[in-house]
């Protein structure tokens, strides 16, 4: 069984809710370029799709996809956008579940690869992209740089959204290279706020390449987001392309 923590229903139920910023044009648009590019005129599997907010749309854009996660309750919010024959779902882990077929893009965006809690686990998630990848294939990863820098003596918490509905800070465990992720997001009907937390395994760019070497992949690409902005020193995610020989 993966490490992953899974997504209960009631969390399911309101994900495409909290997250209707990262569902816009602005944000989804040069994503969807972005990986359309890269599919071209072959099929793309997502790991961890979740409701589909990625997936669903670029099918929609003509990109024959796929999808593995992990909660059955978020699948099921994303079967009410599109039917299995259309976008069909494997009920699993991205490290180790394997669906039909070769894809010219395998795809992990919104910095879920860190939903993996162990580095063995991490690995084996690139290794099983490499597996589903036809050769010259392409495998993307969307993930925030860890900020430590932020991190002065003694303080273990790096906040990074403080807003009148929401307020998130970051805890590190600097041994276990493990941050807890604590939301506080205010009802917009009762007013209450309500408190969700969750744990991931962050990861450096560096670290992500020996990863995918271990796998057979070499990078080609490196950006600090969808737009492609050049990847700096300063950059707080990446936005990573490997490809698998021919």
């Amino acid at each position: 069984m993966t490490s992953s923590e899974l997504w209960t229903r009631e969390t399911a139920e309101r994900y495409d809710a909290g997250e209707t910023e990262m569902s816009s044009a602005a944000v989804l648009g040069p994503t969807l370029d972005f990986l359309a590019e890269l599919a071209g005129d072959g099929r793309a599997l997502e790991f961890a799709i979740g409701t589909g907010r990625v997936g669903v749309p670029l099918r929609e854009r003509g990109v024959p996809v796929a999808g593995i996660e992990l909660s059955a309750h978020m699948a099921a919010v994303l079967r009410r956008k599109v039917d299995e024959a259309t976008l069909p779902v494997a009920i699993g882990d991205m490290a180790t579940t394997v669906v039909p077929g070769e894809f010219t893009l395998v795809y992990l965006v919104y910095n879920t690869i860190s939903n993996l809690l162990t580095q063995d686990e991490q690995v084996e998630c690139l290794r099983n992209a490499a597996r589903h990848l036809a050769p010259r294939g392409r495998f993307v990863i969307e993930l925030v740089v860890p900020p430590l820098r932020f991190l002065p003596p003694g303080q273990v918490a790096v906040p990074f959204d403080v807003s009148e509905r929401h307020c998130g800070f970051d805890t590190f465990d600097l041994v276990e290279q493990v941050l807890v992720s604590h939301h506080f997001a205010r009802d917009g009907d009762t007013g209450a706020y309500r408190r969700d937390n969750s744990r991931h395994r962050y990861a450096w760019p560096a670290e992500l390449d020996l990863m995918a070497r271990i796998a057979g992949l070499g990078l080609e690409r490196r950006v600090a987001d969808w737009d492609g902005t050049p990847f700096s020193q300063d950059s707080g995610k990446h936005v990573s392309v490997w490809r698998k020989p021919a």
